[in-house]
């Protein structure tokens, strides 16, 4: 297949033209590829061996960080959890999440568990952090522009994120076992969130579905980030930016006893932001746009589906 996923350059961010060819990625896709997004590759590289130390732990180990009834919203979930809505096999990853971290006592605190931390690595914790706060950064970036897509001011959603539900998530795709398998790396589904920023997609295997109803493969560069709209900006919009089935395909035979390690950041409203169709996305020509929703309570739901709580 000669169609491709865009790739455009954050460095452009403000032009018009990115704004455009944005626009036009996600209408047609949901997906882009974002070169130049400025997070720093060397603290990618510090942060993903601190997790490569962690996974390579002994299961019972890794158990002392899972959070008993904590729906694997911070701390380690391991394999066997996470199911693809739909599906009737779960997926073939274990992961950790990392949250925002807010001042004791603030009153959206209620909906954010405290974070784990593993005080026996060096520098988790600060560099888990770090990282968090540079994918934050660079998701309200773009929200400026998506913004722009949808005819809003570019600081229209800054103060609907800024202390968001937000979640850095560690992946460890595991190499295959020997024996046939029906389950997958991830199964098909889409994002819950407002956009999904991901680092590590280029060991092959995710696809997206496009409206023809083929997987096409996304294929960044090597130290490019994808971009992807989830759920609930789809909801904001009212179908007009589009949330897209993508999975992650088990590796060919010869890529079988490699590990796959990818770190999605997770990009939320605000926990008590009403997620109610934009004006401009509502109309006679439009689909009817569903009942507005409290973000925490729409997060709640689809938690749900995919079997984490």
């Amino acid at each position: 297949m000669s169609e491709k996923v865009p790739t455009l350059n954050l460095r452009d961010v403000d032009s018009d033209g990115f704004v455009s060819a944005l626009g036009d990625a996600y209408e047609r896709y949901g997906f882009v590829i974002i070169a130049d997004h400025g997070i720093p590759q060397a603290l990618i590289d510090r942060f993903l061996g601190l997790y490569k130390t962690f996974f390579a732990w002994s299961e019972a180990d890794k158990l002392r960080y899972r959070i008993k009834d904590g729906g694997g919203a911070r701390g380690y979930t391991p394999f066997g959890i996470e199911t693809a809505k739909g599906s009737q096999h779960h997926d073939l990853k274990e992961f950790w999440h990392v949250g925002r971290e807010l001042p004791a006592a603030h009153p959206l605190g209620k909906y954010m568990l405290p974070n784990v931390w593993i005080d026996s690595i060096p520098d988790f914790r600060a560099t888990s952090l770090e990282m968090f706060e540079a994918f934050d950064r660079t998701g309200r970036t773009l929200l400026r522009a998506i913004a722009r897509c949808m005819q809003l001011s570019p600081d229209y959603f800054e103060d609907k994120v800024q202390l968001g539900n937000s979640i850095l998530r560690v992946i460890h795709y595991p190499p295959m076992p020997p024996q046939p398998t029906e389950s997958v790396r991830s199964g098909a589904h889409e994002d819950i969130n407002v956009i999904t920023l991901l680092l590590g997609a280029e060991e092959p295997g995710l696809q997206v579905l496009t409206k023809q109803g083929e997987w096409l493969g996304v294929n960044p560069q090597p130290g490019s980030m994808v971009v992807n709209v989830g759920d609930m900006l789809q909801r904001l919009t009212n179908g007009a930016l589009r949330s897209t089935s993508h999975r992650v395909i088990n590796p060919i035979r010869e890529r079988a006893s490699f590990a796959r390690y990818s770190m999605p950041f997770f990009l939320h409203f605000n926990p008590d932001f009403m997620i109610d169709a934009l004006p401009s996305c509502r109309g006679p020509d439009r689909p009817p746009p569903p009942p507005p929703i409290m973000a925490e309570d729409y997060l709640q739901e689809r938690l749900r589906e995919i079997k984490l709580i």
